[in-house]
């Protein structure tokens, strides 16, 4: 029975190699995966899903900054083995992490991912709601939840990597 646990240290080596059958090894070349690649991802927000011995899929969150001020974070990568794709691994380990994410305070979320598939989770064109993001993405991919309501409101411009993790509930949560 497959299980959502979080992610350990000992997984990375499990890790990348499922990111390079899920994604290719170009996929570093993307401009979501060098954002990520100067953060630090949030450890309590980084799951993975196991099957006995097997890591099957994983999950993993990087703090991000909106317009230079306003705390999100950044989902991705999702994986899971293309043999165990299609049996709702993806949608649970969304579901978990994002309910943990809210729990722990965070408001936003940004993705870049097919808008079919996330539409289902909430997710929205950020594009359209007046969100850049640093380097080449196509629009209709660049997508953003608010996981409190009302924390989009009055907040646009670009997004991009928080200079640390954010690991515990973003400072203007505590002040609501």
């Amino acid at each position: 029975m497959p299980q959502i646990i979080h992610e350990r240290p000992e997984d990375a080596v499990l890790i990348e190699p499922l990111l390079d059958t899920c994604f290719g090894p170009e996929r570093v070349e993307k401009t979501a995966y060098k954002i990520r690649a100067c953060l630090t991802k949030i450890p309590e927000l980084s799951f993975v899903v196991r099957d006995g011995a097997d890591l099957i899929a994983t999950i993993r969150y990087w703090p991000l900054v909106i317009a230079g001020k306003t705390a999100a974070l950044l989902l991705g990568p999702i994986a899971v083995q293309p043999e165990r794709q299609g049996q709702k691994i993806g949608v649970s380990l969304i579901q978990k992490s994002l309910a943990v994410a809210t729990e722990l305070g965070h408001k936003i979320v940004v993705l870049v991912g097919d808008p079919e598939y996330y539409e289902q989770f909430g997710f929205q064109s950020a594009s359209a709601l007046g969100f850049k993001f640093p380097g080449p993405v196509a629009a209709r991919r660049f997508l953003i939840k608010e996981l409190k309501e009302g924390a989009l409101e009055g907040v646009s411009g670009l997004v991009d990597g928080a200079p640390s993790p954010t690991l515990s509930p973003p400072a203007e949560a505590q002040k609501t």
